[in-house]
């Protein structure tokens, strides 16, 4: 019997209050889907939603089911960088995550379908699908087209530090904001939220090649109604995310997250959604798996095409068709068919010619924004796992947006206790080349573990230290991050980590290829082993915590419960 009929029979008052809100009585006797999307006038990646949301309701009447459409909007990371807001933005994924839980365990459902485009919005949906275990399937609300001159909203933080170092005057300034937001979708460069939906696509949850559809093309309205119709197929064969988001799935995500030279943010998400199934995803699986898949995505920030071309070149089925030798092609998906099945299925359609039109009227080849298995742009992935006495348990570096000089350096450290110290010294030029800059009392329990977008910006478009000053958090990094950025270390500051013991002048080791992240000498003069753990012994026995923010409501209940960065930032009652 459907969840929904059973408890018909446990809640008397069901039927009652549904028919007081416009159910008829046939429709109490169909199979009820839950419409859960993260609709709201809250940024252009949301406010276009109702209409996908109207789409999935004609698919599910159309196919004998009665929505019912439920919202939790998500905050935009955009409009919160630069302020205390982005301390709320790692949490906002829990918190919306435990409203869908609250929604669906309140009112009986028999599936639900997801609707939602951006960074925490559609992790949440995923831990909320998981948690919940009802039949689900996850549309991508895609992306907005790229403005003039392939103008992408990434580069407003590289014009924002011009402006402020009197490079570009307010007008010229001010044209580049007007311009670079075209329309509704999520932003047009492979960030956490362009990133996320393609993890949802690889694991399994959404339609195949439904991910970062430009969003200005119309085709997700008929993605949407295919989903409604799906769903009541995936409820009478009581397909649920537990059967299609398995380890294999996982493995198979992390795959095309090498390739696609995704968003570190993702070992943020992708963990927390595994830890709602009870599987684990350790950092080093991460490492290993970046390690055999190579980079083949030419797409900003890593690359030169804003996302909308990832769509254009066959999107994550064209990827997936590049490593498939290393997927495992016999993972269930939510058209109840496997990966293998989708494939060949998608090739048999007509997908890839009608993608491959609109690169044709761009005058761009499909190798030219996903490259070959055999011609990559290079080898290993993006991601590297770094360890050693400054991150004993880890540290996330996006390596594909480096230059080859800072993959192994030493520097002397310069550390900070808040962003806005760093971001400031950055902007008045108290930085010198060869500096690395630490920002820390970042992480979860220490703000809330907000992104440090504006300062990696800062460096990165400054030619007198873009190139040699690297910048190491235990906060993390916007999926539009370039140059030598190491983040989610672990264990943070307020834990205690290493790095609050950090101090001017430090030597700093960083050696990407082979993993390494260590505190190395003392005053510019180098040290032993022995010797520097000697002197972080005694740094620890003479410590004092700096005084920080004082935290309040839902923050503060957050810098108590979450876990490290490297395990997923989620919350933990244990």
């Amino acid at each position: 019997m459907l969840r929904s009929q059973e408890m018909r029979g446990v809640a008397a008052e069901i039927d009652s209050l549904k028919i007081g809100a416009g159910w008829t009585i046939e429709e109490l006797d169909r199979p009820q889907v839950m419409i859960q999307s993260s609709v709201g006038e809250s940024h252009p990646g949301s406010v276009h939603l109702g209409e996908y949301v109207e789409c999935v309701r004609k698919g599910i009447n159309k196919k004998g089911g009665r929505a019912a459409q439920y919202t939790v909007t998500d905050m935009c990371d955009g409009i919160a960088q630069g302020h205390d807001g982005m301390n709320y933005s790692l949490l906002s994924r829990e918190m919306i995550a435990n409203m869908i839980e609250v929604q669906m365990q309140s009112t009986p459902f028999d599936g639900a379908v997801f609707l939602s485009s951006c960074d925490k919005s559609v992790p949440a949906h995923l831990m909320a699908m998981a948690r919940n275990n009802l039949p689900s399937i996850f549309v991508p609300g895609g992306v907005m087209m790229a403005g003039k001159n392939n103008l992408t909203l990434e580069q407003i933080g590289t014009y924002q530090a011009k402006f402020l170092r009197k490079e570009i005057d307010e007008e010229e300034f001010a044209y580049y904001k007007q311009k670079a937001c075209t329309g509704c979708g999520a932003c047009q460069f492979m960030g956490t939220a362009a990133t996320m939906q393609i993890m949802a696509e690889a694991l399994g949850m959404a339609l195949p090649g439904s991910a970062i559809m430009p969003a200005a093309i119309g085709g997700i309205q008929k993605i949407s109604t295919e989903a409604g119709i799906q769903i009541l197929d995936l409820i009478h064969k009581d397909i649920t995310p537990k059967k299609i988001m398995t380890m294999k799935a996982f493995e198979n995500a992390i795959m095309v997250h090498a390739a696609i030279a995704g968003s570190t943010n993702s070992l943020l998400h992708l963990p927390a959604i595994a830890h709602e199934l009870g599987l684990e995803l350790p950092a080093e699986l991460f490492d290993e798996i970046h390690r055999k898949i190579p980079y083949l995505c030419n797409v900003r920030p890593s690359g030169f095409y804003p996302a909308e071309y990832y769509w254009y070149a066959g999107g994550t089925p064209a990827v997936m068709e590049e490593i498939k030798e290393h997927l495992h092609l016999d993972v269930l998906t939510v058209t109840g068919k496997t990966l293998g099945e989708n494939l060949l299925e998608l090739k048999e359609s007509g997908y890839y010619e009608k993608c491959y039109s609109y690169l044709k009227e761009k005058g761009v080849e499909k190798t030219c924004v996903i490259k070959s298995y055999k011609d990559p742009i290079q080898p290993q992935g993006a991601v590297a796992i770094l360890k050693g006495n400054l991150a004993t348990e880890g540290a996330v570096v996006k390596h594909s947006a480096i230059d080859k000089d800072m993959l192994q350096v030493v520097g002397r450290a310069r550390p900070f206790n808040s962003e806005e110290e760093a971001y400031n010294a950055i902007i008045e030029d108290r930085i010198d080349p060869g500096d690395i800059v630490f920002i820390r009392y970042e992480g979860p329990k220490g703000s809330g573990m907000p992104e440090m977008f504006y300062t990696t910006e800062a460096i990165a478009s400054n030619p007198k230290i873009a190139n040699s000053v690297a910048l190491i958090t235990d906060g993390r990094f916007s999926g539009a991050t370039r140059g030598p950025a190491i983040g989610h270390v672990s264990p943070e500051a307020a834990e205690g980590g290493n790095i609050a013991l950090v101090e001017d002048d430090d030597l700093i080791q960083i050696d990407i290829p082979n993993r390494i992240l260590n505190i190395i000498g003392v005053k510019g003069i180098r040290k032993t082993e022995e010797e520097m753990d000697e002197i972080l012994k005694t740094r620890r026995n003479n410590y004092i915590e700096p005084q920080l923010k004082e935290k309040s409501g839902i923050l503060k209940i957050y810098s108590r419960l979450a876990v490290s960065p490297m395990k997923g930032g989620y919350l933990s009652v244990r």
